[in-house]
């Protein structure tokens, strides 16, 4: 399952999805946050994310079929919300089902690696009257990398 939504999501609930009767060894789950990215702590800051829906579920499908091809997994669940997000917000719900626990982790780690470099977002931060858009950074690169051997 994968779903571009501007909606809060329930962890519970797609945990749940990702259990299969008799199957399931082991779920492995990621939940990203929107966090205070000022230095100022009374500075209030949203964060907004656009995407061309279509383009990025397909995308997202092609990360997912990856990480398909590389382990043998049960299902998997991504969640991404667009739109304007403020500090505490769920941004991003990454679930795998497998019947061991390697391949769980594993497949979610890469999942997120992708998604974080290579996912069709556009990222702007704003801190009062400044935003500005967010570019990728080295340390997302360098987790990605691993992944290329």
């Amino acid at each position: 399952m994968i779903l571009v939504q501007e909606e809060d999501f329930h962890v519970d609930a797609l945990y749940k999805r990702l259990l299969k009767a008799n199957e399931t060894g082991a779920v492995a789950m990621f939940v990203g946050f929107v966090r205070q990215f000022s230095d100022l702590p009374n500075e209030a800051c949203q964060f907004e994310l656009e995407h061309y829906p279509g383009m990025t579920e397909r995308n997202l499908q092609t990360i997912v079929d990856e990480a398909n091809a590389r382990w043998p997994l049960l299902d998997v669940c991504v969640v991404h919300r667009v739109g304007r997000l403020s500090v505490d917000d769920q941004i991003v719900f990454v679930g795998v089902s497998a019947a061991h626990r390697a391949e769980a982790f594993q497949a979610c780690d890469f999942i997120m690696d992708y998604l974080k470099s290579r996912a069709a977002f556009w990222k702007k931060e704003s801190q009062g009257a400044n935003s500005h858009w967010v570019e990728a950074n080295d340390r997302d690169e360098v987790s990605l990398a691993r992944w290329e051997s």
